[in-house]
């Protein structure tokens, strides 16, 4: 996409006047007004920033783009930047530069932080200002794009498992859109709580494929939905328990089959719909099977009295990522080719891994 090449002619934006602490001259994805993404994303060259007293500098490292990030520019998602100036991206991974005179987090120069909680937004930017609050420093020994996308499907993931119904070892859980990193963390994180998992995938080419590699993840079942096309899906349990929960990402017909496997009494938890179809629940799922229904949205949860909660999640799955128990695939793009990241999580060049942007050559981390 030509309008986001780094090396191209840049507008410059104006900035506070010098000062004895600055952060240093930076490039950034901004937006003036919502729209399409291709159409009104521009590269933009921003001046030295003054830091006040409680800010923190952070070069940032990578940032991942996320399909959140996309409506947000389209200006169709619940909670938006203000424009005109606002900068792209919610979630990143960045190192410390510089902290303001009145900083008292243990915060210091060269330290790993991430952008969080997420009204932390703009981290489409090389460098970014803003206050002490709002970085969540993590450790540094692991891979960046997994420190870079922690905050939004993995801790999604393990809020689903933990904040919804008690669940002991050998429980069961149900879900949809298992193939989604929401789905395969849970199906980890869920592994890593002695949890079955049942997985519902789509009906589409490399289906098989999916369901070995779900399986090598941890999944003890997976069914696409035409599977399931049977009177009676709790026979297809063998010896695991109905489930007590489940997690619908999708909507419509494939919601309506992850509440038929739940045990009476159990909870659905609507965090996503991808089908942008109802979910349909029946007279009978009320009265007899005695469902309750909940919804999660991640930003609501984050920005309620859950931040410090959060932060320990958070730290919990940076060290099961470091012990090799929690993965998913990434891309790693540089940042000179924004464009081609961002047509590539906007699906135009067909299914992709998740698009994480890189700020810096490693040679000039």
């Amino acid at each position: 996409m030509a309008s986001l090449q780094v090396t191209q002619e840049q507008e410059r934006i104006t900035s506070p006047p010098m000062a004895s602490l600055l952060c240093p001259p930076f490039k950034a994805v901004m937006y003036d007004q919502y729209g399409e993404p291709d159409k009104v994303l521009r590269m933009a060259d921003v001046d030295p920033v003054e830091l006040g007293a409680r800010d923190v500098c952070v070069k940032m490292l990578a940032a991942p783009i996320n399909p959140s990030d996309i409506n947000s520019i389209e200006g169709v998602y619940p909670n938006k930047p203000t424009v005109p100036g606002a900068v792209g991206g919610i979630e990143g991974v960045g190192q410390v530069q510089a902290v303001g005179s009145a900083v008292t987090a243990p915060l210091s120069p060269g330290d790993w932080v991430i952008a969080f909680p997420h009204t932390a937004m703009g981290t489409w930017q090389t460098y970014a200002v803003k206050p002490q609050e709002l970085w969540h420093k993590v450790r540094n020994d692991v891979p960046m794009e997994y420190a870079a996308t922690v905050t939004v499907n993995p801790l999604s993931a393990l809020v689903l498992l933990q904040c919804f119904t008690k669940l002991n070892p050998g429980d069961t859980i149900v879900q949809n859109g298992a193939t989604s990193i929401v789905g395969q963390c849970v199906i980890q994180l869920a592994k890593a709580q002695g949890l079955r998992t049942i997985n519902i995938i789509r009906d589409r080419p490399g289906s098989e494929q999916a369901k070995h590699r779900l399986t090598q993840l941890g999944a003890h079942l997976v069914f696409t939905e035409s599977q399931l096309r049977v009177k009676n899906v709790k026979s297809l349990l063998g010896t695991l328990p109905e489930p007590a929960l489940g997690f619908d990402c999708v909507g419509g017909n494939a919601a309506s089959l992850t509440m038929r496997f739940l045990r009476k009494g159990g909870t659905m938890v609507t965090y996503g719909g991808m089908s942008k179809e109802h979910v349909n629940v029946s007279t009978s799922s009320f009265i007899f099977k005695d469902l309750s229904f909940k919804g999660f949205w991640l930003w609501n949860w984050v920005n309620s009295d859950k931040v410090e909660d959060c932060k320990k999640m958070i730290d919990y799955l940076l060290d099961l990522v470091k012990e090799g128990k929690l993965t998913y695939q990434t891309e790693l793009t540089p940042f000179r080719d924004f464009g081609l990241a961002l047509d590539k999580a906007q699906g135009k060049l067909g299914a992709q891994p998740k698009q994480v942007v890189s700020f810096w050559d490693k040679a000039k981390l």
